[in-house]
């Protein structure tokens, strides 16, 4: 099944956008929390990495409940894990953006310090995407 004809359906729409209304959530929790701890004074990867880990267990439980709800078999623990695996690689792909764009974004916006806001702004666009079609396909997959 292609990608297009995932989303062709109005039930996969509504999917899709409580997906992103939940990711909308928890980009605010993972912004939050990496602009807490950058202002603590932690490195950027490591600051990014918690945040992102934040927003991962949000997104987890909101979205097995609510947005794949008619996907939820009693074992959690699995999809935790799968849901897990798919953010691991979501926050690789995220780390990678960010640590690539950081000098970048911060010279184009004046302000070096704060290049990780902008750069983070393009990582997650371009997660949001794996991370959907992943879970959609692996961990929240209608048996």
């Amino acid at each position: 099944m292609t990608a297009l004809s995932f989303v062709s359906s109005t039930k996969e729409l509504t999917r899709f956008a409580r997906f992103l209304a939940v990711g909308a959530l928890g980009t605010a929790l993972d912004f939050s929390v990496l602009t807490l701890l950058k202002l603590a004074g932690l490195p950027t990867l490591l600051a990014n990495s918690a945040s992102f880990t934040a927003g991962l267990l949000n997104n987890f439980t909101l979205n097995r409940l609510w947005t794949f709800g008619d996907a939820i078999h009693s074992n959690w623990k699995k999809q935790l894990t799968q849901y897990a695996v798919v953010s691991l690689i979501g926050l690789t792909f995220n780390d990678l953006i960010v640590i690539s764009l950081e000098g970048l974004m911060g010279a184009w916006i004046g302000q070096p310090e704060f290049g990780y806001l902008p750069a983070k702004v393009i990582a997650t666009g371009v997660v949001v995407f794996w991370n959907y079609f992943a879970n959609r396909a692996w961990t929240f997959r209608v048996r």
